[in-house]
């Protein structure tokens, strides 16, 4: 092998058009954060780096530096995520979930974790086996809590015993195990509101994301 060349197994967060026919995507990768490389000709009809480059998908990228930056060479697929793209609704969630790591994760930093994060909140939105919101609330609460910047909630700020519970749950499982519970409709609003004022205090960034989510759930 190539000594240039670097496998990473990666989440493409984003793709987006360079010059006539390449790609810029963007990596959450295992073994080096996040990072930007350019896919050649990745928009040419039946290029094999056309679907490989596309947002959601999950596998192993073979990198390569460049003069001003890196370039895809080729991937692997493991995961598709093809019910995603089906799903409008769907889509936009991961669409804000890919936009979230984006903002909170950096090169060379240890990212696992947040790969992990992802990889199951893409495979709970596919599943349909817990609402699509609470979903998006276990997200927010694991994420801010693996950056360290979640501050628990009491029952002395007005919540239930039932929402301080699946908080604890949220933020000490096994992320592998994370998605494999339920709650009533109270507590989901409950979970919402935690998740929404935990992203607000610890990032306080707009995510465009978020506005196209809104008004399609409205």
């Amino acid at each position: 092998m190539n000594d240039d060349l670097t496998d990473l197994t990666a989440l493409v967060l984003a793709s987006t058009p360079a010059g006539e026919y390449d790609r810029r995507v963007v990596l959450l990768t295992r073994e080096r954060g996040k990072i930007a490389c350019f896919a050649r000709g990745a928009r040419r009809p039946g290029s094999p780096l056309m679907a490989v480059s596309l947002p959601f998908c999950f596998g192993t990228y073979r990198i390569r530096p460049g003069r001003n930056s890196n370039v895809l060479v080729e991937a692997k697929l493991q995961t598709f995520f093809e019910k995603l793209r089906n799903d409008m609704e769907a889509t936009c969630y991961a669409s804000y979930f890919a936009e979230f790591l984006q903002y909170v994760t950096r090169e060379n930093n240890d990212e696992s974790a947040l790969l992990l994060l992802a990889y199951q909140s893409f495979r709970a939105l596919e599943s349909n086996r817990i609402p699509q919101r609470l979903v998006r609330a276990v997200f927010e609460i694991r994420a801010t809590a693996i950056e360290g910047e979640f501050l628990p909630p009491s029952q002395e700020h007005g919540f239930s015993a039932s929402a301080l519970q699946a908080v604890e749950h949220i933020v000490s499982s096994p992320i592998r195990t994370l998605y494999t519970f339920a709650v009533k409709d109270s507590v989901l609003v409950e979970l919402e509101h935690i998740a929404e004022v935990s992203v607000k205090r610890s990032l306080n960034h707009h995510f465009e994301s978020l506005d196209i989510l809104k008004a399609l759930t409205l």
